[in-house]
């Protein structure tokens, strides 16, 4: 890949200092949450809602309530714990009570691969991945972006020393590991190779761990403002990611809502961090799980975390058999 091996150095000397120990578990946490946890540059002073009570609100705050009707769950810290694999059982047990009144649920995730348990537990309609850059309905591939050579080659002109960087591509991931490291457990659920080994045509997303992020994000808006880019701001100023044009979780819904043949209105999206506004943005009805001071002016009801989400769901459920 033309300029790629030559910038490989960068990342190769990420985490060569430092007990190792804590070397792997720094390496496992920021990998995972820039690989899901990426933001495009929005505003972060916004007033803050109060936790809204399904029960009590106005009607105009209501969820639809009639069918056709789709859900869109964010994963970590949303439908699941934060960097979770399982579902917690009361959740799971609502979703499967919704599809069974004709609901149709679909996950949109910054994850590459949503887990097996998850899948299994809530037959989602629709699965994106990749912030909204890789899409699949009915478990057939719909959609997939990529990063055309000239702006892959404007992400990874970072020069950021020792990021932490992995490059996602279809069937495959780009990392260097440092020598005496093992990769990290979910490194292993992949192919993995080196980054000098990264083709220039099939790479989808890109993820940056390191305290310069920011200024890094900033001049890529500045020269590529058609990239998106999430993170880099509260609470995860340490993580960016970046998804081709276009590729972001509020196309995601408005793609799969359309070949559902179901109406933006009759849309209820579930979200708890930044790569979340521009699905809550676009969502017929919004849920804010969590607190996160940024989402709450695009939120028309807010959860306490994710554990809230099952009594919502039920509530829901509820609504749409008493009509």
């Amino acid at each position: 890949m033309a300029g790629l091996a030559g910038r490989a150095f960068l990342v190769s000397k990420m985490l060569i200092c430092g007990a190792l120990e804590k070397v792997g578990q720094n390496l496992g946490q920021s990998f995972r949450l820039t690989c899901l946890r990426p933001s495009a540059c929005y505003p972060t002073q916004v007033t803050r809602r109060p936790p809204a009570d399904l029960a009590v609100q106005p009607p105009s705050a209501q969820p639809p309530a009639t069918l056709p009707l789709l859900v869109a769950f964010d994963l970590d810290g949303t439908l699941i714990a934060e960097g979770a694999r399982d579902i917690p059982a009361a959740t799971a047990e609502a979703v499967v009570r919704l599809k069974a009144l004709g609901v149709q649920v679909a996950i949109i995730t910054g994850r590459d691969l949503p887990p097996d348990a998850v899948r299994e537990a809530v037959q989602p309609d629709a699965v994106a991945t990749h912030n909204g850059g890789r899409i699949e309905i009915g478990g057939t591939l719909h959609q997939e972006s990529r990063f055309g050579p000239g702006d892959l080659e404007a992400v990874l002109a970072h020069e950021l020393d020792d990021a932490r960087m992995v490059l996602f591509a279809a069937d495959c991931i780009y990392v260097d590991i440092p020598e005496g490291m093992q990769p990290e457990p979910w490194m292993l659920l992949r192919t993995h190779k080196p980054i000098s080994e990264a083709p220039s045509e099939d790479i989808q997303k890109v993820g940056f761990y390191h305290p310069g992020v920011a200024d890094f994000a900033g001049r890529l808006r500045q020269s590529h403002p058609h990239l998106v880019l999430t993170g880099a701001q509260p609470p995860y100023p340490h993580f960016l990611t970046v998804t081709p044009d276009g590729a972001h979780k509020g196309a995601a819904l408005t793609l799969i809502a359309e070949a559902l043949n179901i109406p933006l209105d009759h849309t209820i999206a579930f979200g708890d961090s930044d790569n979340d506004q521009a699905m809550l943005e676009v969502a017929g009805h919004a849920v804010q799980v969590g607190t996160l001071p940024l989402l709450a002016q695009y939120a028309h009801q807010q959860l306490p975390n994710h554990l809230a989400l099952a009594e919502y769901l039920n509530g829901l459920a509820e609504r749409i058999e008493g009509r």
